[in-house]
């Protein structure tokens, strides 16, 4: 007897590819400036070190003044285009256009986390040679920032980026597993987006520079180091069809930028992952 027809079955919904569809960065920089045009202005102020004065010899008082620091930030436009054609539109599983308009989205998301990323490449203060994340490396980098007067006691304003890498050999130290050491139970339950140790608010990202490698580039920094901005009101996110083309579209359009403000307040962790990497 033939074996029947036997009939294949599409599922409506697509499943979402493994991509990074938030930023998860700007929430860790100074988002206020004073935007015209196309960039954007931080103001830094400061003493400038100033030390406290005494009475000059004719009696008067000797003043100084603030030192104000203001950078710059140029706003870039960027641009998340996809099209389809209609016969593609027709041919394909699910709601192509909502695939399309989310992936718009997702991908300026990305481009905002990327600059962010880019500016924290360019600071200068790091741990030394690269090394396998642990508690002296998690010190050291709070001791450099604490040298450089930041306030690393304001755990709201501490952040800390590192690979996935980095995260699982913290999760083999005592102090960051073990109840002793802490509250909340690391090890249990689901891994979190955003967690608090030793006074830092940590993040685990997959774009950091060199993910994978010998030298993976981590960072702690205090919120006021690093400024982001964009014009995140207006973003323009639109979904068309051209009739002439038989083309539905998606476009996401976003004017943004991000400026390293006080290198001081950031400190590069030198990571050796590359033993972690699955082959």
């Amino acid at each position: 007897m033939a074996d029947p027809t036997f009939v294949t079955t599409y599922r409506e919904e697509q499943i979402a590819a493994f991509e990074q569809r938030y930023s998860k960065l700007r929430v860790t920089c100074v988002q206020h400036a004073q935007i015209k045009g196309n960039s954007a202005v931080f103001q830094v102020s400061g003493s400038g070190s100033a030390t406290a004065v005494t009475r000059g010899s004719n009696g008067l008082i000797p003043y100084s003044t603030t030192d104000n620091t203001q950078n710059t930030c140029t706003l870039i436009e960027q641009h998340a285009p996809f099209e389809r054609t209609g016969f593609n539109i027709f041919a394909t599983q699910g709601d192509m256009k909502a695939v399309m308009h989310k992936e718009a989205i997702g991908t300026l998301n990305r481009a905002i986390d990327q600059a962010i990323i880019d500016q924290l490449d360019t600071a200068t203060l790091d741990t030394g040679t690269s090394a396998t994340a642990s508690m002296t490396m998690v010190n050291k980098a709070m001791a450099s920032l604490g040298n450089n007067n930041v306030p690393i006691e304001e755990e709201d304003n501490m952040f800390a980026v590192v690979t996935p890498a980095f995260l699982a050999y913290l999760r083999e130290t005592t102090e960051f597993a073990s109840g002793d050491y802490v509250d909340v139970k690391p090890l249990v339950g689901p891994v979190r987006p955003m967690w608090r140790w030793a006074g830092v608010n940590w993040l685990m990202h997959s774009g950091l520079t060199g993910i994978g490698t010998s030298t993976e580039k981590c960072y702690m920094y205090h919120q006021t180091a690093i400024g982001h901005a964009a014009n995140m009101k207006d973003m323009d996110v639109r979904v068309g069809y051209d009739e002439k083309q038989d083309l539905s579209w998606a476009r996401a359009t976003l004017f943004s930028g991000a400026k390293l403000l006080q290198n001081a307040g950031v400190v590069q962790m030198k990571h050796d992952g590359s033993a972690l990497v699955a082959s």
